[in-house]
């Protein structure tokens, strides 16, 4: 039971990141129908953004400023500079080939993910970014298992996050322009809605949430390298796909499941195998879970089975 809760614990953490990149997956497929796989790569530019702006600040005046000042100014560095990548991306790569084929618009989604890849590498270099231990272990009991303070912030964070994007989506012009834009994209256009500022803006917003990822993972696991956002994009990915791409509340709904059965899958595997798989293959259950969901329920746990527009 001690264990079942800590990796409960540490599945809600993880796939609370999970969830906030998984939303930027699903908005903008929802929207234009695009799988932008250079998507994580924004949250991997957010990490190493924010690692190096609070290693400045480390290295300028150790001393004089909080640690939650400096997270909190490393965000306010990573989110407009994600942003601008974002909007930068939709701009001038994927709105030239909005009627293209969509064939097209997923080839040039990865080569934009090579784009950023290399140029973090030339930037940053190709070793490992160490995010300075500038925050201070508070832990708290749970039974018999332990949440520290940084696991109960990313969570309420990116659940006050989510809560806060819902109401956007549901509640606000411009969240009524995204859905009537995603229901079809013309006919909106023909009602006065100006269609790339809301095909912009889902990219932005989407970004944005992934710039708040990257803080949040690499302030979680201490280290940020150029390649992470691979990973973490494919991960996040299928944690869309299981919850319904195109579905916001799929999105957050497959991420939390998804960090949950990763957590579990390294908590029990040397159990279910007799030690001869460790915790390191934790991996290995998304891409089962990717694979299952696409077999049994291509439509995810929300979504509904649509057919494709002409």
């Amino acid at each position: 039971m001690e264990i079942l809760i800590q990796q409960l614990i540490n599945g809600l953490t993880v796939g609370s990141v999970y969830a906030l990149v998984a939303l930027g997956y699903t908005m903008v497929y929802g929207i234009i129908g695009l799988i932008n796989f250079a998507h994580g790569d924004v949250v991997m530019v957010g990490a190493m953004l924010a690692t190096t702006v609070v290693l400045s600040l480390v290295g300028a005046d150790p001393a004089g400023l909080s640690a939650w000042l400096m997270v909190g100014l490393a965000l306010l560095a990573a989110i407009p500079v994600c942003m601008g990548i974002g909007w930068t991306a939709e701009r001038y790569a994927y709105r030239p080939l909005r009627r293209a084929p969509r064939l097209a618009a997923l080839i040039t989604a990865i080569g934009v993910s090579f784009i950023v890849q290399n140029l973090a590498m030339m930037i940053w270099g190709r070793n490992y970014l160490s995010f300075p231990h500038i925050i201070e272990p508070m832990v708290f009991q749970v039974g018999d298992a332990r949440i520290s303070l940084l696991q109960i912030l990313i969570i309420v964070g990116a659940a006050a996050i989510m809560s806060g994007l819902m109401v956007l989506v549901h509640r606000t012009r411009l969240g009524t322009a995204m859905r009537a834009t995603a229901q079809n994209r013309e006919v909106a256009g023909l009602m006065g809605v100006n269609i790339n500022t809301v095909i912009s803006a889902a990219f932005v917003i989407g970004s944005a949430l992934a710039a708040v990822a990257g803080v949040m993972i690499v302030t979680y696991y201490g280290v940020a390298q150029y390649t992470m956002g691979f990973m973490l994009g494919l991960k996040a990915f299928t944690a869309a796909v299981l919850g319904g791409i195109g579905n916001l509340g799929g999105a957050m709904l497959g991420g939390l499941l998804l960090g949950l059965i990763e957590a579990l899958g390294a908590g029990y595997i040397g159990d279910l195998t007799n030690g001869v798989f460790g915790s390191n293959y934790q991996d290995v259950f998304s891409f089962i879970v990717l694979i299952l969901v696409l077999i049994f329920r291509p439509s995810g746990l929300l979504g509904e089975r649509v057919g494709d527009r002409a």
